[in-house]
């Protein structure tokens, strides 16, 4: 019996989720590859600095020379090849700069060890700019413009995710690389602080970057249990606002969410980030954290598949979505 169409295409694309904070735990790679994915990027930076950073990137690189399911990915060619050889091929990226410290010359070292993407804030203040949950929108530091010319030298992304609004036009006009919001939905669907505006989505496409689409429930709907379907609507919006060439996926599946753990252990980490001022109770409703039916963990990715081709999406555009795109940004901003 034929298979039907949609597992083909699964099988055939190039599926990439491009933010994991889940994957830190790396108990949960399994997830990603029961769902097909080809690769995958994992949060390796965020809140800490220089030291510790480079131990966790340390542990991740001789994690994956010993794990014959994965492999590091540093060209685009990297990704076909992962996908080839039945490898999960890994990114590594950082959610804030707080790893850059105020030594532009460590951008320099990351890339060495294979950071291909860094956000530039995460929802506060930093010497970059502001985050999207600051009572301010000040704008692009001085070191921060600075240091978008030196990720651009680098040739690492520069990902405007949890960053302020007027920073990240800022940022995206002072790129002379294609600029991404690796995980961000449109306010125009979801009006959330932590989503954007079509300004945003618009510049952003206009750079030649992309907008991943994020699961997480609160920047999906007002429901605590969003459907695919509500999922797909920020798809949509944004396809129709600039195009199938500049939408992809950053799921952002993270150790407080359902069903990783339970609804006490959920509290207590939701609790940390609301007192640490990382999160916002307006902006993060209380767990449990439910991800879009369908797709509530990595391992319903082929669902995702299915349901962009029976909204109407084609081949060409469904692999683009489910992957393709980030490749071509990718390879734009690492070798062109």
């Amino acid at each position: 019996m034929a298979r039907p169409d949609h597992a083909r295409i699964h099988d055939e694309a190039i599926v990439i989720d491009a933010v994991c904070p889940l994957m830190m735990q790396r108990r949960y790679i399994d997830w990603w590859i029961e769902g097909g994915a080809s690769a995958a990027c994992p949060t390796v930076g965020a809140f800490q600095r220089a030291g510790p950073t480079l131990r966790v990137l340390g542990e991740w690189i001789r994690a994956i020379e010993k794990d014959p399911r994965l492999v590091q990915v540093t060209r685009a060619a990297d990704f076909a090849a992962a996908k080839a050889a039945g490898k999960l091929g890994i990114v590594f990226h950082f959610q804030g700069t707080e790893p850059v410290e105020d030594d532009l010359n460590l951008i320099d070292a990351y890339k060495a060890l294979g950071v291909g993407m860094i956000q530039l804030a995460y929802n506060v203040k930093n010497r970059v700019g502001d985050g999207c949950e600051e009572r301010t929108d000040a704008g692009l530091s001085t070191f921060g413009l600075r240091l978008v010319e030196r990720l651009n030298e680098a040739r690492i992304v520069v990902d405007c995710s949890h960053t302020g609004r007027r920073t990240t036009m800022e940022a995206i006009e002072a790129s002379a690389r294609p600029v991404v919001f690796s995980h961000a939905n449109p306010k125009a669907v979801r009006d959330s602080p932590r989503n954007i505006t079509d300004e945003q989505i618009r510049a952003a496409a206009a750079s030649g970057g992309l907008v991943g689409a994020v699961a997480f429930p609160s920047f999906v709907s007002a429901s605590p249990r969003p459907t695919l379907d509500e999922f797909v609507d920020h798809i949509d919006h944004m396809v129709t606002l600039v195009g199938d060439d500049h939408v992809g996926l950053g799921l952002d599946y993270y150790k407080g969410q359902a069903p990783v753990v339970d609804d006490a252990e959920a509290t207590r980490l939701y609790e940390g980030r609301i007192a640490a001022g990382d999160w916002r109770p307006e902006t993060y409703t209380p767990p449990p954290h439910h991800f879009p039916d369908g797709i509530a963990t990595p391992q319903g990715l082929p669902n995702l598949t299915r349901r962009l081709l029976e909204r109407g999406y084609g081949e060409e555009s469904t692999k683009k979505i489910m992957g393709g795109n980030w490749v071509r940004v990718f390879r734009e901003v690492w070798e062109e």
